[in-house]
């Protein structure tokens, strides 16, 4: 059986006001009642037809839109420059089935009562966000965009006061049926522009913050950190926020499952001293964790030496590394080895 979440049960939500019903009903919007539709009758499908459906929708958007199946095996190659070509293919093909595979998911997203997600979430490490919701503090769950992050949200507030932010959509209906999914369970979500003292009270009262940091803030307001070994465009606002809310940072991996077998949540420890009080190092902090969680899947993992410049970053390998049950090994070879 796959493990719950055991916790605060959620609140209220956050009240943003519903848009008028003649502005849902325009004609204009009609395609996307109809796209809503289907995704409530693929709602009533089992996972694993929804999987097997998605694999082959997936490699044909391989054939259809090879402009992502480039932009994904160019990401892939740099990020991991150690794969064969072999690897980085498998690796591409599988990232777009998993894309298709989740568009088919959101239904089930969205509409599945909690005994039914309760069902299909299996969860590792949540006695680590148990233990910093107890310390009394803010709790930050650092989430990287990957395929299963909607869901991730969504199954926290089943058992956890939660607050998030969000981007408001320009298509007022479904930006309606976003918020009203997303926030069923008693989540509050933020928008994106406004007032984030709210976003910081609600951490500092010991709500849980689900909050998604690799997004391109564009050269104005980044700041370069390394992603990969890559200097990145990164926001510098997690540092920010750890430390006005006086929280912790709990970085939060969710995978897809094989087979249609449901999906994953995996909670690391919480980064060690942290913020540091410069951005730029915060921001390195923060991609080094988003690394970390990208690698999640993999059974073992090498690092050659020096493990990590500082040894705070060391310890947040290791704990992570013990909390996934994963081989660290150290690659200490002689210097002048041919």
């Amino acid at each position: 059986m796959p493990s719950s979440l055991s916790g605060r049960s959620g609140l209220a939500g956050c009240g943003e006001m519903k848009p008028p019903l003649l502005q849902l009903c325009n004609p204009r919007y009609l395609p996307t009642w109809i796209g809503l539709g289907v995704l409530r009758l693929l709602s009533l499908l089992p996972l694993p037809v929804l999987y097997r459906t998605g694999t082959v929708l997936g490699d044909l958007m391989q054939k259809t839109i090879p402009s992502r199946h480039h932009i994904a095996e160019r990401n892939i190659r740099l990020c991991f420059p150690e794969k064969s070509s072999a690897d980085v293919t498998a690796m591409v093909r599988e990232n777009l089935r998993n894309t298709a595979r989740m568009f088919l998911y959101t239904g089930f997203f969205w509409w599945a009562s909690r005994a039914h997600l309760d069902q299909a979430i299996r969860v590792s490490g949540s006695e680590v966000l148990d233990e910093a919701l107890r310390d009394g503090r803010g709790v930050i769950i650092l989430a990287p965009h990957f395929v299963g992050l909607e869901l991730g949200g969504i199954y926290l507030s089943t058992g956890y006061q939660g607050v998030s932010v969000y981007q408001r959509s320009r298509n007022p209906v479904l930006d309606f049926f976003m918020l009203k999914s997303r926030q069923r369970f008693g989540a509050k979500l933020i928008e994106r522009k406004s007032d984030m003292k709210r976003l910081v009270r609600a951490i500092r009262q010991g709500q849980s913050c689900y909050y998604l940091p690799d997004q391109d803030p564009g050269p104005r307001r980044a700041v370069f950190a390394p992603f990969f070994g890559i200097p990145t465009a990164t926001w510098p606002v997690l540092g920010r926020l750890a430390r006005l809310a006086r929280a912790q940072v709990i970085p939060c991996t969710t995978c897809i499952l094989a087979d249609g077998k449901g999906l994953e949540m995996v909670f690391d420890p919480p980064l060690a001293d942290f913020p540091t009080g410069n951005p730029a190092e915060d921001a390195a902090r923060m991609n080094r964790a988003v690394e970390s969680c990208v690698r999640h899947g993999q059974s073992n993992i090498l690092v050659e030496k020096p493990m990590a410049t500082t040894v705070s970053d060391c310890v947040d390998t290791i704990n992570a590394c013990r909390a996934n049950g994963v081989k660290l090994g150290v690659g200490f070879q002689l210097r002048f080895h041919p």
